[in-house]
């Protein structure tokens, strides 16, 4: 589905990214671990047309997206939950989810998907009339990925999800970003919280300093001793 060639970034004279090559398959949760300053959000960024890469190449279901502005992803299915959330914090929870659906023109396609968000979410129900910036961070994290799938994407990008969240409100994020993935979407997931990550994903890739250093299943990156060491506390 996402195939990303060589790639190289640079931010001036700095090398941010250097010959980057992975794949996300149609159905996967593919993971990006690593350091703070190791490329992870640079990649996704790329990606979603947010910064340009001096080589290289992206095709997103067989389509080269190497130049594409990021408004014109959005149409081919790709939807990118970005990090710290960013939901427009005076706009009520169902204005911010009908934002996410502005490419669509069926009013009642609209009304549906919101209808379905609501039942996944509960508590966006609950709030649906709610000024966004008064919710919590927990609440805002499933706000802004359910805006996102209000567009119906093929592939969710999604930048440190539980980013700031207490441990019992990140698990719930992890089992939501599972069921969103039973539910056909694709993911390709950046998340400081290795293990969390690891655990729900079926292939990651490791960065250093803008390089992809190991890949494998996720479950044997759990286990690799090198990654233990690094990014799991053991």
């Amino acid at each position: 589905m996402l195939k990303v060639e060589n790639l190289n970034v640079y931010y001036d004279n700095i090398h941010a990214l250097r010959d980057v090559s992975f794949s996300v398959g149609k159905g996967e949760i593919v993971t990006l671990i690593g350091a703070n300053g190791s490329g992870k959000t640079t990649i996704l960024q790329a990606v979603s047309g947010m910064v340009t890469p001096r080589s290289g190449k992206i095709l997103f279901a067989d389509k080269d997206i190497m130049h594409k502005p990021s408004n014109t992803l959005l149409p081919l299915g790709l939807a990118h939950v970005p990090e710290g959330r960013r939901v427009f914090a005076k706009m009520t929870v169902e204005e911010n989810l009908e934002l996410g659906a502005y490419i669509v023109k069926d009013k009642l396609q609209i009304a549906d998907d919101k209808e379905k968000l609501f039942d996944q979410f509960p508590r966006l129900r609950e709030r649906r009339k709610q000024l966004a910036g008064t919710m919590s961070g927990g609440e805002q994290q499933m706000l802004a990925m359910a805006r996102a799938l209000m567009s119906r994407p093929s592939l969710m990008i999604m930048d440190e999800p539980s980013m700031g969240l207490a441990p019992v409100l990140v698990q719930e994020i992890f089992n939501i970003i599972q069921v969103i993935n039973q539910n056909g979407t694709t993911i390709l997931l950046v998340e400081q919280n290795a293990n969390k990550a690891l655990q729900i994903a079926h292939r990651a890739y490791v960065l250093e300093t803008g390089k992809i250093v190991l890949s494998g299943t996720g479950a044997d990156l759990l286990k690799d001793e090198n990654v233990k060491k690094a990014y799991l506390g053991g």
